[in-house]
């Protein structure tokens, strides 16, 4: 649909993530934690805790710090344990959203979240409800100028999963998660450094919105967000902009 973008919600979470730099220090070490406590404290042996590994550096995170988060998920540290936990629920206008946290208080976290929903007049639903809508996927953005022929030849050499190139020149590569770690080597042996990489959830059906719920359910999302214990949150929303050239 002409004016809205498919991908939006994925840069502007990312914009929002970026200007808090701080924040994210605090949600980077909850990820590595939980990623060292679910699959282990190898980074060569777990998928998930390499990327998270990578995020804390792309951050400017100190080794030090990064070690002692891996300790603690790992049951070295001293520290309380958290838990991964996942929310699901219907924002403005019927839009799907998946709230993903790392809590060390279920109680504390479930009460944030209703009232950041309750809010902006929306609801928790039920386990469930809205999960069956997303899919989870590598997603890889490139910007101009890149050579699409040798991204092609990248994608289909790594097992990527699909390649589009959109009017301004932006490269969305989508992959597997199995397959996202491997597609990120071969571009770095090019020298290619991707503006967006990250394993994300994507929706297989989508709720068209106009500017003004646009608004409104990027408020919500930012409420979410500015949670302490949320990490992530995705939604099936295609959010809409003004024409920035009229």
């Amino acid at each position: 649909m002409a004016g809205h973008s498919k991908w939006a919600n994925i840069k502007h979470r990312k914009a929002r993530q970026d200007a808090k730099r701080a924040k994210i220090w605090s949600k980077v070490i909850r990820e590595i934690t939980v990623a060292a406590k679910l699959h282990g404290a190898s980074i060569e042996a777990n998928p998930r805790l390499r990327l998270a590994v990578e995020g804390a550096l792309n951050v400017n995170m100190p080794r030090d710090t990064i070690n002692r988060a891996i300790d603690r998920g790992s049951g070295a540290g001293n520290e309380g344990e958290l838990d991964e936990v996942v929310y699901e629920g219907y924002g403005p206008g019927g839009v799907a959203l998946l709230v993903e946290a790392m809590t060390d208080n279920r109680n504390r976290t479930v009460a944030e979240v209703r009232h950041a929903f309750s809010r902006h007049n929306c609801n928790l639903a039920k386990n469930g409800s809205v999960s069956y809508l997303f899919k989870k996927q590598g997603v890889i953005q490139i910007l101009p100028p890149a050579d699409e022929d040798l991204l092609m030849a990248i994608s289909l050499d790594s097992g990527a999963e699909d390649m589009d190139t959109d009017e301004e020149g932006v490269t969305t590569i989508t992959t597997q998660v199995d397959d996202f770690a491997n597609v990120m080597t071969k571009l770095r042996e090019h020298e290619i450094s991707p503006e967006l990489a990250e394993i994300t959830k994507v929706a297989s059906r989508n709720v068209a919105c106009d500017e003004d719920m646009t608004g409104t359910v990027q408020n919500l999302i930012e409420s979410l967000e500015d949670l302490d214990d949320v990490q992530n949150v995705y939604s099936n929303a295609e959010f809409s902009f003004p024409d920035a050239s009229q």
